[in-house]
């Protein structure tokens, strides 16, 4: 995974070939240490490791749009090994269709510590996920080894 900080905090986590990817970032990235990234990463090796890890300690320097920033945030509160559907996120901002969060979800710049791959359609199938569906499956089914693909 590539991650990138500011001094503020964590501006990205992302799959090599995720799409979105370096979004909104307007500076040349300095490949170095940086305490932000130091922590980031042993919580991720922590993490692939098997451990269920609590993100929400990690300083984001969030890069989004307002609207955006609240579905990252509503995306936080979903508990590992669990999922929900865009459908139900959209219910939570008062919304009546999932669409709009659908297109925030997709652009998260921050994935596994904000994990947006715990969010399938109404049905509990998968749909896309910017760093591919393969990866999703393998989050999914890391997380809860009883999960299962929907057709």
């Amino acid at each position: 995974m590539s991650l990138v900080t500011s001094d503020k905090g964590l501006r990205g986590a992302w799959f090599e070939d995720q799409k979105y990817f370096e979004r909104g970032l307007t500076e040349e990235p300095v490949l170095g240490s940086h305490p932000i990234l130091d922590q980031t990463s042993l919580l991720l090796d922590a993490y692939f490791s098997g451990e269920e890890v609590d993100f929400t300690a990690l300083q984001l320097d969030a890069i989004g749009t307002e609207f955006q920033e609240k579905v990252w945030a509503l995306l936080k509160e979903i508990p590992h090994g669990q999922t929900t559907s865009y459908g139900q996120l959209a219910q939570q901002l008062g919304l009546c269709s999932g669409q709009a969060v659908g297109g925030a979800v997709g652009r998260n710049p921050y994935s596994v510590i904000v994990p947006c791959h715990r969010v399938l359609n109404q049905k509990g199938q998968l749909t896309g996920y910017a760093g591919g569906l393969d990866k999703k499956i393998w989050l999914l089914q890391h997380e809860n080894p009883r999960f299962e693909v929907k057709k």
